[in-house]
């Protein structure tokens, strides 16, 4: 089904990730990860705000209070929005990352309501393998188990709607895949790792993901302006266009889920071929999507 990629805020975001519609306030929530910013659009009036936190924010989870889960720089955080522009709360546990200079990039709930996060070298060039993958299941825990390690840049975290395959992609360039996993929804621990899509063969590097509810996983191309959708089967079924080069993550929202909402790095240099670069769009596929599980449910 063609459909035509609307603007909905021209954002202008260094980095726009991790989008997340939030059934509870009708609005769609998502971070610009070096402005260090948490962004709101409000559906009922197409209104916008936006508050800044103390470090890079970079994936985030709604608790159902409305209150926050992120994945930062040192670790993870718990956030409120204040009337005064800001980010207030604590950080719930300390990262130990394997070098300096990390921060967390993609992340999201598990269909449990555990959070999970992947962390990357800032120097995304360097193309060293020190990220690893985290979850965090709630108050108590002291530490954040690594459950996954030597990838470059973890992206695409998406759960099959029984929650019992994990994907995960890594966007580096020497990389560019796709996998998907066995997910254990007792114990939250995925086994049995194998390729889902080897994205070298298709237009652009995968970067941030959503699952419809037939299952089907949805990636941005990132560097071709695309977002795929491929069968639980690993096959291509279609690509949607996007006005930008550098489309970062996908998310189903609005009132009945069929909205998929799609966010975007505004890169320096020449733009002229693409000045909605850093803004945030709206697709309708024809197909919806699942609601995000809240943190702790």
């Amino acid at each position: 089904m063609p459909t035509q990629a609307e603007l909905i805020l021209d954002a202008r975001n260094a980095v726009g990730e991790s989008p997340v519609w939030s059934p509870r306030d009708q609005a769609l929530y998502w971070a610009d990860i070096p402005n260090r910013r948490l962004y709101r659009w409000n559906l009922a009036d197409a209104s916008t705000q936006s508050w800044e936190a103390d470090e890079m924010l970079a994936c985030i989870a709604q608790r159902a209070d409305g209150s926050w889960v992120a994945g930062m720089q040192s670790g993870i955080f718990q956030l409120t929005a204040g009337n005064d522009g800001r980010l207030t709360g604590e950080r719930l546990v300390e990262v130990a990352h394997a070098r300096e200079q990390m921060r967390f990039n993609d992340g999201r709930c598990d269909r449990q309501g555990r959070f999970w996060a992947g962390s990357m070298l800032m120097d995304m060039a360097a193309g060293a393998n020190v990220g690893a993958l985290y979850r965090y299941d709630g108050a108590g825990q002291a530490s954040l188990p690594v459950l996954l390690d030597e990838l470059i840049v973890p992206n695409g975290l998406g759960f099959s709607p029984d929650g019992r395959v994990m994907y995960l992609s890594d966007s580096h360039p020497s990389v560019q895949a796709i996998w998907a996993f066995d997910y254990d929804i007792d114990s939250g621990t995925p086994h049995n790792r194998r390729l889902f899509v080897d994205m070298n063969d298709y237009p652009g590097r995968p970067d941030g993901a959503a699952v419809d509810a037939d299952g089907c996983y949805w990636i941005c191309g990132n560097d071709a302006g695309l977002v795929h959708r491929f069968t639980p089967a690993g096959r291509l079924d279609r690509s949607l266009e996007v006005p930008v080069k550098k489309p970062t993550m996908c998310a189903f929202g609005g009132p009945d889920l069929d909205t998929l909402f799609v966010t975007s790095i505004r890169p320096g240099g020449n733009l002229d071929d693409q000045p909605l670069a850093g803004g945030v769009f709206a697709l309708r596929p024809g197909i919806g999507g699942l609601a995000e599980t809240p943190f702790g449910h």
